[in-house]
């Protein structure tokens, strides 16, 4: 009796175990293309001593509604997560900068984004710092334009988990900056984050 009510619960947690497993890795993404932070991170040799965000890049989560709403300023790269937050300091985990990835101003750009699995999606916006922002400093909304450069909606839609789109970078830029890009999801209260260095 003993040997079978083990066997029905151990059961039961490895259900409990898989389900939980299931939940934490769906709907879960991140930008390739603008290289992000978390993805610098995850490429290996690329940046080191990020921390955990190196094994879970897709994992950047946070409350939606950005800029009204979401992680704290400072805390934006990280969605707010304290065991990502490498990706809010100015720098990378050595003191070097960031790697970037170069642009020119008014060109259509493929942005890139890279999911664990698909989740039913509000729209993908992307915002750009100002120029003569605080390089030196976490990333905050004052550093940011109040607008996103480029909003596309997907009306509830899933992506595939490999998910591409094209828009016009902002004219006008020169030097280095930041791409904040938000994927808002449309059946839960959360938003996936992303920092991408780019220079002009």
């Amino acid at each position: 009796m003993r040997k079978k009510m083990y066997a029905a619960m151990l059961g039961l947690a490895t259900v409990g175990a898989m389900s939980f497993a299931t939940g934490s890795a769906s709907s879960h993404g991140y930008t390739e293309e603008p290289t992000s932070r978390q993805k610098a991170c995850s490429n290996s040799g690329t940046v080191k001593g990020c921390g955990s965000i190196q094994w879970e890049p897709q994992s950047v989560e946070g409350p939606k509604g950005f800029p009204a709403k979401g992680p704290a300023d400072g805390k934006i790269c990280s969605a707010g997560n304290g065991g990502f937050s490498a990706l809010d300091h100015h720098k990378q985990p050595n003191g070097n900068p960031w790697p970037t990835t170069k642009l020119t101003g008014g060109q259509n750009y493929n942005f890139k984004w890279k999911f664990t699995a698909a989740h039913a999606t509000t729209d993908f916006k992307y915002y750009i710092t100002k120029d003569g922002w605080n390089q030196n400093a976490a990333l905050t909304r004052d550093a940011l334009e109040p607008a996103p450069f480029l909003t596309v909606p997907y009306n509830g839609q899933r992506p595939p988990f490999s998910f591409s789109h094209s828009g016009q970078v902002p004219t006008g830029k020169s030097g280095s900056h930041v791409i904040l890009a938000v994927w808002t999801v449309h059946d839960t209260p959360n938003a996936f984050y992303a920092c991408s260095d780019v220079s002009f």
